[in-house]
């Protein structure tokens, strides 16, 4: 409510009658003139339509923030095996030597795909999986390339993937939002990460959990102030029927008013929240075999299991697009220490949550995404990797798409992107085609032209299609 509003005879006479019952009742003249102004527009949120028919009705989008290292785990190279130490041709004057993975690569399942040994469980999948080698994006620096994979921009403000999926498709939860980011980083574009941009407010994405810097995790997974202890709930729909009588007035005189609106609808759920999501949130009632099978209470896989428990649990409950964040993946210095840690933080995790997801019925309409924002490069930096923006991997299992599946290839090191090269443009058509949308039709009028997700770009990689 903007206090702007307090101008008008209504609205003025309407908080002081409020106040003076204490909870709203006697807000207006009679309960016809508050019927009326309580009552809500057309849901923004409710399910629409797709533009076709989908292959997946839901994204959970694993994002491994501060770039895994490709050639380590997803992209075996021989060559660059066989010419360890050698000056790295990518570099000149031979400043850098090229350094092979102290990992072995095992091919897995009928399909044969490689997987490092650091991933045993995930490589357990590999007939469920397609393994893109040869993903593309524009910049090698942490904020800009994580703003692009999210939003399909390294450089304006734009709408993020999550946001443009609800915009474009709904919700099937009324009581949840349907855009969630568990452990939303705080570093590297933080919340334009999972915003809204030019589009409605109700549209972004809901924090729960924190991720600070260098990955370190910030609070609980839990809504805060999701309950009031202070009146009952008949006494807080009685109090926001008054504000939001009050928004819709300022709106109506507004006619757009994006702030306005956004608060409309976030108040709305937030009420409707309080039915459902402490249930949720609580893992006390899943059974020991399924905690034991995330790694939950285990000492490296605890925080990860509850993570991806949580996304499974949302998937089921409606949400339409759920973001598990992990990281930091940023190894420039330690790799043989710290790329193990974080693959033991969640190789088993996120294997559980493909397996609980498949004997759910839930993967065949579930797109399930694995990866960051870059690679790293096949050359080393001390006891590390550079970062790498011209070619790297990243796997998608469920939702349509071809399991058991290789997709492009990078050079003999591991540089560059030389077969089938899928820029994040082509990723996001693709994604979007997967859940039924063109992505050349979902658009959003904005500064006197049509935007989309994909800007003037994008072809869906028609080949990873089941």
């Amino acid at each position: 409510m903007c206090p702007n509003c307090l101008s008008t005879p209504l609205t003025r006479r309407s908080v002081l009658r409020s106040l003076a019952s204490g909870f709203g009742y006697l807000a207006f003249a009679d309960l016809a003139q508050r019927a009326a102004f309580a009552a809500a527009p057309s849901h923004p949120l409710a399910p629409k339509a797709p533009h076709f028919a989908a292959k997946a009705k839901r994204v959970i989008f694993l994002c491994m923030n501060g770039a895994p290292s490709h050639v380590d785990l997803l992209d075996p190279k021989p060559r660059l095996t066989a010419d360890h130490g050698k000056a790295s041709p990518m570099t000149p004057g031979g400043q850098t030597r090229l350094m092979a993975s102290p990992w072995k690569f095992m091919p897995h399942g009928q399909s044969g795909t490689a997987f490092s040994e650091l991933l045993p469980e995930m490589g357990s999948h590999a007939d469920e999986l397609t393994v893109i080698r040869s993903m593309q994006t524009d910049v090698p620096a942490h904020g800009p390339a994580s703003i692009q994979l999210h939003t399909g921009s390294a450089q304006f403000v734009r709408p993020s993937l999550g946001a443009w999926t609800l915009y474009g498709l709904g919700t099937e939860s009324e009581n949840l939002p349907g855009f969630i980011n568990l452990s939303a980083p705080t570093a590297n574009g933080g919340a334009q990460k999972y915003g809204a941009g030019f589009l409605p407010a109700i549209y972004q994405g809901t924090p729960i959990g924190q991720l600070g810097a260098f990955g370190r995790v910030v609070g609980e997974l839990k809504v805060n102030n999701v309950a009031n202890p202070k009146l009952s709930r008949d006494q807080q729909r009685a109090q926001l029927d008054l504000i939001q009588a009050l928004n819709r007035e300022r709106l109506a005189r507004d006619v757009t008013n994006a702030q306005v609106e956004g608060l409309i609808e976030s108040f709305e759920l937030g009420f409707r929240m309080q039915s459902e999501a402490p249930a949720l949130l609580d893992l006390s009632g899943e059974s020991e075999a399924t905690k034991k099978l995330y790694g939950i209470g285990e000492e490296y896989t605890d925080f990860m299991g509850r993570q991806c428990l949580l996304a499974r649990r949302f998937a089921e409950a409606g949400v339409r697009f759920i973001e598990v964040n992990h990281g930091d993946w940023d190894d420039h210095r330690g790799l043989n220490v710290e790329l193990p840690k974080h693959c033991r933080e969640v190789d088993k995790p996120v294997a559980a949550l493909l397996t609980d997801l498949k004997s759910r019925g839930l993967l065949q309409d579930t797109l399930v995404i694995w990866g960051g924002e870059f690679g790293r490069t096949p050359h080393g930096q001390g006891n590390g990797r550079d970062h790498n923006a011209k070619g790297f991997s990243l796997w998608m299992a469920g939702g349509g798409v071809k399991g058991g599946t290789v997709y492009g290839a990078t050079d003999d090191y591991g540089y560059e992107a030389v077969l089938n090269p899928v820029h994040i443009h082509d990723w996001h058509a693709t994604i979007l085609h997967l859940l039924g949308l063109n992505h050349e039709k979902l658009t959003y009028r904005h500064a006197g032209r049509d935007f989309r997700l994909t800007d003037v770009k994008g072809k869906v990689v028609k080949e990873i299609l089941a």
